[in-house]
């Protein structure tokens, strides 16, 4: 005769090997071979309700068969949006986009965490958690997602062909041998105890302490580095200025460039392409930019062409994405506490396939202000390319003002 002793422990050691309807089946099975009785004995030895025992005792005598599910079709609890048929739409209409201000959209100047989407759906009579709002959000698609740098703005129509000018100008150049740079100024950075973005492997808790605050120490000042990059070489100049950004600055790191890196790498050249962004110390409208270039140009004898970049497009610049990053991926999480650190963290930053990278300080103090009159813009020996002339052209050496030359 089966006890219910018996039945407790056959039941404890099948239990992890049977899935609900396995467990509701087998005390079914119990309580008919009991007979009257049978379902409080078995419910007493297994804990599962009487209730459920007579679903089983059901089951038993309808002869089901198994087919891989553990419940009837239709068992279980019902899902919410079955429930609260406009629980999804009142969701979705509180987290699409739509314009701000709109007086509909009771969220649309808050952040939506799913704590705020879960208090003002149950002010509209829904009954969910946090976590609901949460799963129902996933079930349809959404996720929590940040801002795409992607729109350019008003763009220039001939932006595509200029780049394609500058690619043809590149490969002309590089096929005669004629050096090819890329310059710009990198973002200015305080010099001093400050923090640095990034982090680098340090004994646990124990970070690198740094001021609070980022207010620039009038002693110290403001680092500002000025590269140069060798598209065909692989290599970056870079001058770190302490006064300011001007046309003056730009130039004579280019100057610095050509003696220290250049005549080396290119001992032939007579001819020197400049890329640059369109705007800044290097602009396309800034006079004496090109003053500061005739001058370069007298002095060394090297005949420039500059192409600048269409308006909006300065992260397409070579030296952004092929010296700047690289420099800062060197320095990261490294406080920036002298001239002479940063001069050496620049120097140091190399990569895999070959970078090489020089740097020097410039204390040169650069005035700013500086104002050119259009008597001496027309003393230069310019000339615009056929294309878009604001954008590319030739400055020559005027070799009755020549009187220094490099090589």
């Amino acid at each position: 005769m089966i006890d219910e002793q018996t039945i407790r422990y056959d039941y404890t050691v099948l239990r992890p090997h049977l899935n609900e309807r396995g467990r509701r089946l087998y005390a079914a099975a119990q309580a008919h071979a009991l007979g009257y009785g049978g379902i409080a004995v078995v419910a007493r030895a297994t804990g599962i309700a009487p209730s459920t025992i007579g679903r089983g005792l059901k089951d038993l005598a309808a002869g089901a068969v198994l087919d891989g599910r553990a419940r009837r079709p239709g068992g279980g609890r019902k899902k919410l949006c079955d429930l609260d048929a406009s629980l999804l739409r009142d969701l979705l209409h509180l987290v699409e986009p739509a314009t701000l201000g709109d007086p509909e959209r009771p969220l649309k100047w808050v952040s939506k965490s799913h704590a705020k989407l879960a208090a003002t759906l149950q002010s509209m009579g829904h009954k969910l958690s946090p976590q609901t709002v949460g799963r129902l959000l996933r079930q349809v698609g959404y996720s929590r997602q940040g801002n795409a740098k992607a729109e350019e703005g008003r763009q220039n129509p001939d932006r595509d062909a200029q780049f394609q000018h500058i690619n043809t100008c590149v490969v002309e150049f590089q096929m005669a041998q004629q050096p090819v740079i890329s310059v710009d100024t990198k973002k200015k950075e305080l010099i001093g105890n400050f923090k640095n973005g990034g982090t680098d492997y340090r004994p646990q808790r124990s970070p690198q302490r740094v001021k609070v605050h980022d207010f620039a120490d009038k002693t110290l000042g403001k680092a500002i580095p000025y590269g140069v990059y060798d598209v065909t070489d692989d290599s970056g100049w870079v001058s770190v200025g302490v006064t300011h950004d001007t046309a003056q600055f730009a130039v004579n790191a280019i100057r610095c460039w050509l003696q220290k890196m250049g005549r080396e790498r290119y001992p032939g050249a007579d001819r020197l392409m400049i890329t640059a962004d369109c705007g800044g110390s290097n602009g396309a409208r800034t006079r004496l930019w090109k003053i500061e270039l005739q001058r370069l140009a007298d002095e060394t004898g090297l005949t420039l062409t500059v192409c600048h970049y269409p308006p909006g497009t300065s992260k397409w610049n070579k030296i952004e994405h092929r010296l700047f990053c690289h420099i800062s991926q060197n320095w990261r999480a490294k406080p920036l506490t002298s001239r002479m650190a940063i001069v050496e963290l620049i120097a140091a930053t190399t990569t895999a396939k070959g970078l090489k990278v020089a740097c020097e300080l410039d204390t040169t103090d650069y005035a700013k202000g500086i104002k050119i009159n259009d008597a001496e813009m027309r003393t230069l020996a310019i000339t615009g390319d056929s294309f878009h002339p604001e954008w590319n052209y030739t400055i020559s050496p005027r070799k009755s003002d020549r009187s220094l030359n490099l090589e």
